[in-house]
């Protein structure tokens, strides 16, 4: 039986406590008004070297009226900073926890013989589905309140002036917004709840009955699932960039979590095997951990390309924009996920004695959750913040908050049960496993 230790504990504390202290930070110092903005510009301006152009007549009228419109948008774009840089962890890492009992969920529904020795572990991680729902949730409500403009849908006056956002109000308008965000998060928690209910009390006894409403549970939240995850990706993350959309969208975040999931129940693996725990984990299921890392990592690779091959070379305006403005502020970031989640990934895991070395697997799973971060950070910030983007400490304080209480939540739900379940029908054939 697992116990949490002091040491993972105490750990995750500190991220928590300067997590919140750095966010608390950043929201103090956010800009609180145009002028001071004005006041920045202007110094940020005088530290380059800007240089005073005499203007007189219109032409001075119309450089301050361009000066006034801009400083407000660099107003709204540091005003959202925080925000968007608490988002972007939030949703990552509950969406990592929701692909981790996906993939749970699989090995129901497919029989699958070489995968139960690892059930607890992923039992575990999608025990932050309610934590991490209920912050996703939180944000999303407050966004809703307009404390912030990460929906730029949500404000009337925007709405008012844009035909384009006009004619999807049907679909994007608050109350239906998050009645549906409501209904995803509620779904994903009530069958996960269901099915490690089921789990556990096979323990007392293998049970053919709870084996055969498992696998059914497990089929009917895979059909819940692929509608509800293409349906979250429009709301939560390409309804930020308003105008756009792409109909690969909802696959290409399907190959990011999947990914950053598999890596996550990996990595937990072999921390807890590292630590006595575990001892039915062999090499091979090590291995097969680090194939599905590998090829879900190709196909974020292959979306990634079709997504942006197919807009880039029809060169529609609306379409295109959502690019040019990555490749404008983000070219490092926008390509950089690339070496980090297809590239990197395919040369260290590609040779098959690799997969099954703990440590290069370790390395290839930390490349792989930094890009996809990245990723994620990629296609919330330019429609948030802009330009006005940074890796700072509001990113890294919210990184280690939202870390904190995952690590936490995760070892405090290991700890609540045996880390093998004692009863499965294919509990013999995982255990002596071997590839």
């Amino acid at each position: 039986m697992y116990t949490m230790s002091n040491k993972i504990k105490l750990f995750s504390l500190i991220l928590i406590i300067i997590g919140a202290i750095g966010l608390v930070v950043s929201f103090i110092n956010a800009p609180s008004s145009v002028e001071e903005v004005k006041e920045m510009l202007h110094a940020e301006s005088a530290s380059h070297g800007g240089e005073s152009v005499a203007m007189v007549g219109d032409d001075h009228a119309s450089e301050d009226a361009h000066a006034d419109e801009h400083a407000e948008h660099v107003y709204h774009q540091l005003q959202n900073k925080p925000w968007a840089a608490l988002y972007v962890p939030a949703l990552f890492i509950f969406l990592i926890s929701l692909g981790v009992f996906v993939f749970y969920a699989l090995q129901n529904a497919a029989q699958a013989g070489w995968s139960p020795v690892l059930f607890r572990v992923m039992e575990g991680i999608a025990s932050y589905l309610v934590p991490g729902g209920i912050l996703v949730y939180l944000l999303l409500v407050l966004s809703s309140l307009h404390l912030n403009h990460l929906f730029v849908w949500m404000d009337p006056d925007v709405v008012a002036h844009d035909e384009i956002i006009q004619n999807k109000t049907a679909y994007l308008n608050t109350p239906f917004f998050l009645i549906r965000a409501s209904i995803y998060i509620l779904g994903w928690i009530l069958f996960s709840k269901l099915i490690i209910k089921n789990s556990r009390k096979m323990d007392e006894g293998f049970d053919l009955s709870l084996h055969k409403r498992n696998f059914k549970l497990s089929a009917g939240f895979l059909v819940f699932f692929i509608v509800t995850e293409s349906m979250m990706s429009w709301d939560w993350i390409m309804s930020i960039d308003t105008h756009w959309f792409s109909t690969l969208f909802g696959w290409f975040v399907l190959a990011s979590i999947l990914v950053s999931a598999v890596t996550t129940i990996a990595l937990v693996t072999i921390y807890l095997k590292g630590k006595g725990y575990l001892e039915y984990v062999n090499n091979s299921h090590i291995h097969d951990l680090a194939k599905f890392m590998m090829g879900f990592s190709i196909f974020w690779a292959y979306l990634w390309f079709s997504q942006f091959l197919l807009i880039w070379y029809s060169n529609i305006p609306e379409e295109v924009t959502y690019y040019a403005a990555r490749l404008q502020d983000y070219p490092v970031l926008f390509f950089g996920t690339v070496i980090l989640n297809w590239a990197l990934p395919m040369l260290i895991l590609i040779n098959s004695d690799f997969k099954r070395i703990n440590w290069i697997v370790v390395f290839a799973g930390i490349i792989i959750l930094v890009g996809n971060y990245l990723n994620f950070f990629v296609m919330i910030m330019p429609g948030t913040v802009g330009e006005s983007w940074s890796i700072g400490i509001p990113e890294v304080s919210s990184i280690l908050l939202i870390s904190g209480i995952f690590i936490f939540t995760v070892f405090k739900a290991l700890a609540k049960a045996p880390l093998t379940v004692k009863h499965s029908a294919f509990l013999e054939e995982s255990k002596q496993y071997h590839y």
